[in-house]
């Protein structure tokens, strides 16, 4: 069996970037668009390093590189073998949480916890690129969110979320942080484990979810930073300190450092749900935060966003000894200055954040890094080389409503308004028999726009999933002369409205459905942890096929006003 493993490419081409020329001296945010949460950052001399969670995509905790904090390349992903991470059979918003990374005498570490498939982990890379370590489990930890911390005294420890005293939570939500010394040689735990903060900031006040903790040292001072308040609206980051690593941890009298949950719900254009929060210190000791938001639409008081938990950016400064995050700003803001001067946004490249248009022609021997799988591949099920400039995809048994790994490629949708369309050459067999273009959430809340056969003849379809199965929404004929012909596929996303096409020259395009309701892929109703993906996708539909669908080229393309 042919072992997948994702190789860098240049296959996305830049088109276009809707930066204005006077804000050559702002960054925008967030920094990663799209489904980018749980963000965990190191510099080493002038180099920093970006890690965020993928839960059961695959591959896993992707990498990312930059020289200025605000122009990042996607160098691969840690877990991109199948004997590092299997996620199949798990429910999508599972396996990878919250990765941590680091960086201490000539080699970097990452640890994570893979939920219900194998627990918390530590792997290692004399490079961020990889190859990275099969994963070293850490069964001692009981909990989620390892992070490892190098003391300057030569000792290294590892903190986490886990439960309460004695297991006997107090409450719904009641959890603690706590840390092990770790044993770097043999990369394990050793001696005790210490418990650092019980609850949260406060525990008469029941704080809920504490966790994703980080410690660093600075002037004398341990500093614990950590998220509390859960990952939606009442989310926050808070900091303690000690002069002891092992505490006690004192929390800071103006805690949070870091929330929205304070600010009118009516407010325009808001960022919710921030917290989750790393710090980095620039090569000129200003000290910068990355942390998890939302962006949210009209109405906010559903609290509707499709583009999943997202990378922001903001300065941090010391008041009194502590760090506070966004600290001249109530609401986080769009923009703030480069954190390097003399820096600016470039033009070239993969982007991932402003208004840009990306296009995929399938004409290298790689798939493009930014290309993930529904879970881990245990067979190769596409081609890049059997027909020169083309995706060949097989038809597979496996759907998107299941825990396998479907014949499905997707990118995040990375902006409220979007548009992702792709050309396919597909003849259908039996009416089972489905290739186009799908707009996922999660195994029960997806849309999919794609070409098959009623009554023997060629159709375009909409569907939509539901409890039951699925919808058939809407169904046009595929005109005669255009049976076998290859036909474009488009979805549009208007905020909370997503509007289906074909065509079959690329000029003029046919509606299929208008305006259908988005909120159904939103987190809020959807649930879980992650963010829509536009995908390729082909199926046979529980039945063996032997077809295959040929997908000429990919484009997406981002649009929001913000950043016009």
């Amino acid at each position: 069996m042919k072992q997948l493993l994702i190789l860098p490419s240049l296959l996305f081409m830049f088109l276009s970037c809707s930066c204005n020329k006077s804000m050559d001296s702002m960054f925008w945010n967030p920094i990663l668009a799209g489904f980018y949460p749980d963000p965990s950052i190191c510099r080493v001399d002038n180099d920093f390093y970006l890690v965020t969670s993928t839960f059961a995509y695959f591959p896993g905790i992707p990498v990312f590189h930059s020289k200025d904090l605000i122009n990042w390349k996607l160098l691969g992903h840690v877990m991109d073998r199948r004997e590092q991470m299997d996620t199949q059979g798990l429910g999508i918003s599972r396996g990878i949480f919250a990765p941590s990374i680091r960086y201490h005498e000539e080699l970097f570490y990452v640890t994570c916890t893979l939920v219900d498939k194998g627990g918390n982990f530590i792997v290692t890379a004399e490079k961020p690129a990889g190859p990275w370590s099969n994963p070293v489990w850490i069964p001692e930890i009981n909990g989620i969110d390892p992070s490892p911390f190098f003391d300057e005294n030569g000792k290294a420890y590892i903190v986490y979320n886990s439960i309460a005293p004695d297991n006997k939570p107090l409450y719904d939500g009641h959890r603690t942080l706590r840390m092990y010394e770790f044993d770097l040689e043999h990369l394990r735990v050793t001696g005790e484990e210490m418990l650092l903060v019980n609850g949260g900031v406060d525990l008469s006040k029941q704080p809920i979810w504490i966790e994703a903790p980080h410690i660093f040292q600075k002037d004398g001072y341990y500093y614990l930073i950590a998220a509390e308040g859960g990952t939606a609206e009442q989310h926050s980051a808070v900091v303690f300190r000690s002069k002891n690593v092992a505490g006690p941890y004192i929390p800071y009298e103006h805690n949070p450092i870091l929330s929205q949950r304070h600010l009118p719900p009516d407010r325009e254009h808001p960022v919710t749900s921030t917290g989750h929060a790393d710090f980095v210190r620039t090569p000129a000791g200003d000290w910068w935060s990355v942390f998890l938001g939302c962006r949210t639409y009209p109405p906010y008081e559903k609290d509707y966003y499709n583009t999943g938990r997202e990378t922001f950016m903001a300065p941090v400064v010391w008041k009194d000894g502590w760090p506070v995050i966004n600290p001249d700003e109530e609401e986080v803001q769009y923009s703030y200055p480069n954190p390097i001067p003399g820096t600016r946004l470039a033009e070239t490249g993969f982007p991932y954040s402003g208004n840009f248009t990306i296009r995929d022609d399938f004409d290298t021997e790689q798939l493009n890094p930014n290309w993930v799988f529904l879970r881990t591949p245990h067979e190769q099920w596409y081609n890049l080389t059997n027909q020169q400039g083309f995706l060949s995809i097989k038809l597979r048994p496996e759907t998107c409503s299941g825990t396998g790994n479907p014949s499905f490629l997707g990118r995040r949708q990375q902006h409220l308004n979007s548009a992702a369309s792709l050309s396919v050459r597909f003849d259908p067999q039996a009416e089972n028999e489905k290739a186009g273009l799908l707009v996922f959430q999660s195994e029960q809340h997806w849309y999919f726009i794609g070409k098959s056969l009623e009554g023997g003849n060629p159709v375009i379809q909409l569907y939509q999933s539901n409890k039951a199965g699925v919808k058939l929404i809407a169904s046009q004929p595929a005109p005669g002369q255009y049976v076998e012909q290859a036909v474009s596929l488009k979805i549009e996303s208007a905020g909370i409205d997503y509007s289906f096409y074909f065509s079959y020259d690329n000029e003029s395009w046919t509606l299929l459905a208008d305006q259908v309701d988005g909120s159904f892929l939103s987190t809020k109703v959807a649930g879980g942890f992650v963010g829509c993906m536009y995908a390729l996708y082909a199926s046979s539909h529980n039945r063996p096929s032997s077809n295959i669908a040929l997908f000429d080229w990919f484009s997406y393309q981002g649009n929001d006003v913000l950043y016009r």
